[in-house]
């Protein structure tokens, strides 16, 4: 529920966004804009401004992201944050091993309402052990990785966000951005992160999960010896695609194909090539008008219903949903269309 003019005058809320050298700058500025946005809006409705957001950094002064900008930051509060937001980025590693930050980290949050991270922030938070025991997400490129350095955690590869107590996790880079969207719904009701979403034109809430970005990447490794198949297999989505066909044309025994391919992958051929499928239909229903039915045909599916199912499986939403949500040619009523996430690590 939106908070009364009396409340809104207890505040404004701190939202400290912790960054480090060589932080990725979208985790940074994606959740302030959330925040700002929100001041901005609450200040031409005539009440105060509900938040107080900055950077912070240890030491304070000049931060170089891997953007190659320059943040200035505040140095580490010494009071408590009503929000401490960590935010990922290639420097988070190195971040993560400075004891000295992990140990503000860890007393600075005791005293926090709320604590979370962007992307690979999880890292730095897991190091100062905020998030043992708790579910959590990261981008989806380093979900393994985050499972096992901390093993203790909960790691879950699909959501956008996970809010576990007073401990919030999010997925890759813009994902950030729908975090502090779900903050300020908590904080000040549905109306004030709608007006927010629609001032920044995004959803409020994003169908699916990340997922739904990664389903072609996920199977492209480096100097992987299978590259070259699945861009066959793109461009042959009608014809047969059974073990027998993608075996000769690998140049392989279909046993040793087999087990090649899953090892390097992480995939059954079979599961491959539902998801480059449905990634040829997700592109198909975003930038064209071509009707659902034959959009099965032309990705292999044979059927609109093995498409929605596969759809469904893969992405979380069924094909119509996703044509209404992310066609360049549908706009909801009300905001412009929100383009596709970035598949970025960070």
């Amino acid at each position: 529920m939106r908070q009364s003019p009396h409340e809104l005058r207890q505040m404004p809320k701190t939202i400290h966004v912790l960054a480090f050298a060589n932080v990725q700058l979208l985790d940074v500025t994606g959740p302030l804009q959330v925040f700002a946005s929100a001041n901005d809006i609450a200040r031409q409705q005539g009440a105060p401004a509900p938040y107080a957001p900055s950077v912070i950094a240890s030491g304070g002064g000049a931060v170089m992201s891997s953007a190659g900008l320059a943040l200035l930051a505040e140095s580490l509060p010494e009071q408590s944050s009503d929000t401490l937001i960590i935010a990922g980025g290639w420097g988070v590693y190195a971040a993560a091993e400075d004891p000295s930050l992990v140990a503000w980290v860890r007393e600075h949050s005791a005293g926090c309402r709320r604590v979370s991270s962007v992307c690979t922030g999880a890292f730095l938070l897991a190091a100062s052990g905020w998030l043992d025991g708790r579910r959590v997400v990261t981008h989806w490129t380093r979900c393994e990785q985050l499972a096992q350095q901390h093993p203790q955690l909960q790691v879950e590869p699909n959501p956008i966000f996970i809010n576990d107590g007073p401990v919030w996790t999010s997925a890759g880079v813009t994902a950030g951005i729908d975090l502090a969207l779900a903050m300020v719904e908590a904080d000040l009701g549905r109306t004030m992160a709608l007006e927010v979403a629609r001032q920044l034109v995004v959803f409020l809430k994003r169908p699916g999960g990340q997922s739904q970005f990664s389903v072609t990447l996920s199977l492209q490794k480096e100097g992987s010896r299978f590259d070259d198949l699945h861009a066959w297999i793109s461009e042959n989505l009608t014809k047969d695609l059974g073990v027998p066909t993608l075996a000769l044309q690998a140049g392989m025994s279909e046993r040793s194909f087999v087990r090649h391919y899953r090892a390097d992958t992480g995939q059954t051929p079979a599961r491959a090539i539902e998801l480059i499928r449905v990634e040829t239909a997700r592109r198909l229903l975003s930038d064209t008008g071509v009707p659902i039915k034959r959009v099965a045909v032309q990705c292999g599916f044979g059927s609109e219903e093995t498409l929605r199912r596969s759809f469904l499986r893969a992405m979380g939403v069924t094909p119509q949903a996703y044509r209404e949500r992310f066609s360049v040619s549908v706009a909801a009523e009300g905001q412009s269309v929100y383009s596709t996430a970035s598949t970025s690590a960070t």
